[in-house]
């Protein structure tokens, strides 16, 4: 976004790139195409008020997991994201099972997890990353399968090009996956997917956040998480309109 305070000045820009327009108290104007301005409503450092034309209709996310243990804590943390999924989300879950390292000259004939992710998150309306961190950074198999699923193949399709990302994390320190979650961002501004910059849910000290079988404990840990699925289908219901009407 533009700014921490959007009530003094005007702001326009392109909405597929989450630009909007203040133009008085009572709310924003999105631009849709040319010649054309929707009123939307809008607060600063938020995606709150999108109106109900553009949150309407059922929205598809893709949770792409980022652990391979049955036990993680982000696997826990995910099962906590089905239960508090706003209304008309479609929450479907991909493991990374299976998925071979990465080797280009298999590029031509895919291994079969590995379409089948790249058609899952084409055909999604959105993705969520739940992900440890791993030595600072992006846990392998994760890394592997961005790696994967971002090449253009024979198609010559960037599945990611415009996707809009949220993601999330646990970890049993204190940066709660912070490092891991910079890196990705940084993974897809090359590939121009659209990362949800706020809120944030980095969980850390997650052995106080959960019980002895998983389920999450911290209430401000589930706040955080309806936060962030409901933030991500506000910014993939901005997304769209902008794609649709330009």
């Amino acid at each position: 976004m533009h700014g921490r305070e959007m009530r003094t000045c005007e702001y326009r820009c392109d909405v597929k790139r989450a630009g909007c327009s203040r133009d008085d108290e009572s709310g924003t104007t999105a631009h849709l195409n040319s010649g054309q301005w929707k009123v939307i409503k809008w607060w600063p450092n938020s995606l709150r008020g999108v109106d109900a034309e553009i949150m309407a209709g059922t929205l598809r996310i893709l949770a792409i997991l980022g652990s391979l243990r049955q036990g993680s804590y982000n696997r826990a943390l995910l099962k906590a994201a089905h239960e508090v999924a706003p209304a008309g989300v479609t929450l479907e879950d991909f493991t990374l099972e299976g998925i071979p390292p990465y080797n280009q000259d298999e590029e031509a004939n895919l291994p079969p997890r590995v379409a089948e992710l790249k058609s899952k998150i084409r055909a999604a309306d959105a993705i969520l990353i739940v992900t440890p961190e791993y030595n600072y950074s992006i846990p392998g198999v994760l890394k592997n399968a961005i790696d994967w699923s971002s090449r253009r193949g024979p198609e010559k399709v960037n599945v990611w090009e415009g996707k809009p990302v949220g993601m999330m994390g646990a970890s049993g320190g204190a940066q709660g996956t912070s490092r891991a979650q910079y890196h990705l961002r940084q993974v897809f501004v090359y590939l121009d997917a659209q990362p949800l910059n706020r809120p944030e849910v980095m969980v850390a000290d997650a052995a106080q956040k959960f019980d002895a079988d998983g389920k999450l404990t911290d209430e401000k840990t589930r706040g955080a998480i309806q936060r962030l699925l409901e933030a991500l289908v506000r910014w993939a219901r901005l997304l769209e309109a902008g794609r649709t009407a330009g």
